[in-house]
């Protein structure tokens, strides 16, 4: 993919797109195309996110990096495009649906579980359950038990290993915001996914627990997790991610090195100058 862009004088291109030449991609999004009304959030916009990988998307505010996220996940109904976990496409289907084929996503703003602990919260996690289908309460309980109590271990070994687990009664609504993105970490991989989607992990977090992050994020990418994230916070990404993927309008810029994406003046002229002329994209 290769372009070169006008929108009202300006030119931010050409636009490369992103290396869609993996050898082994966890997560592939083909011509994603999204709009509003008037505004075209995202504009046909590919990628693919290698197994085993920490990708990063980056971008000025108004890229379209939050609306692509929604897109793969399925929160948002495409306008067109495909996309496809570890070969199946996933297009269409429901969030719920997706995190089943090993899609698993968070938030920017943690979503606050009301009513119950930090323990319930975790278990809302694995997928799936015995005991979220009537029969089997019938006719396996034991096998329903067993399961149960094999997820409260993985989910009290999580919060161990996040160093919260004093937290494990403590009700979900009492979280500060960085305990909360803790939490939501933790449950997303409960779930044993093949690709998990972080929104900015460390947005309003202190400097001591976006360290804890970040090295968090590494121990599990050591033990073969995939993570493809957006994050504003430049020198947290940069030092984490590689490659990264960047967005510009709604379409992909380029991607790179951490050293390619800093050094390239695209990058620095859509840093400098697309935030002012970004039209209300997320």
């Amino acid at each position: 993919m290769s372009s070169d862009r006008d929108d009202g004088g300006d030119t931010f291109g050409p636009y490369d797109g992103a290396n869609l030449d993996k050898s082994d991609p966890v997560l592939r999004a083909e011509g994603m195309q999204k709009s509003f009304g008037g505004l075209v959030a995202t504009d046909d916009a590919s990628l693919a996110v290698e197994r085993g990988s920490i990708t990063g998307m980056i971008g000025p505010n108004g890229a379209g990096k939050s609306t692509l996220f929604n897109l793969i996940s399925g929160f948002y109904d495409a306008d067109g495009g495909q996309v496809f976990v570890d070969g199946e496409e996933v297009s269409g289907m429901s969030p719920h649906q997706i995190s089943r084929h090993g899609l698993v996503r968070t938030f920017q703003t943690p979503r606050r579980l009301e009513g119950m602990t930090v323990r319930e919260a975790m278990l809302v996690g694995p997928r799936p359950q015995r005991g979220e289908s009537v029969w089997p309460l019938f006719l396996s309980p034991g096998k329903v038990r067993d399961e149960e109590r094999a997820n409260l271990a993985r989910a009290e070994e999580l919060l161990e290993r996040f160093e919260i687990s004093h937290l494990i009664d403590e009700p979900s609504t009492d979280l500060s915001g960085g305990q909360l993105k803790l939490v939501e970490l933790a449950r997303g991989i409960t779930t044993n996914p093949d690709i998990l989607l972080l929104d900015e992990p460390v947005a309003g977090v202190n400097p001591t627990l976006a360290n804890d992050i970040k090295r968090f994020i590494r121990e599990l990418n050591e033990e073969g997790q995939t993570f493809l994230i957006i994050e504003h916070d430049m020198p947290f990404i940069m030092d984490l991610a590689d490659p990264i993927i960047v967005l510009d309008q709604g379409s992909v810029l380029m991607e790179g090195t951490p050293e390619q994406v800093r050094s390239d003046q695209r990058v620095i002229d859509a840093y400098l100058g697309g935030a002012a002329t970004d039209g209300g994209r997320e």
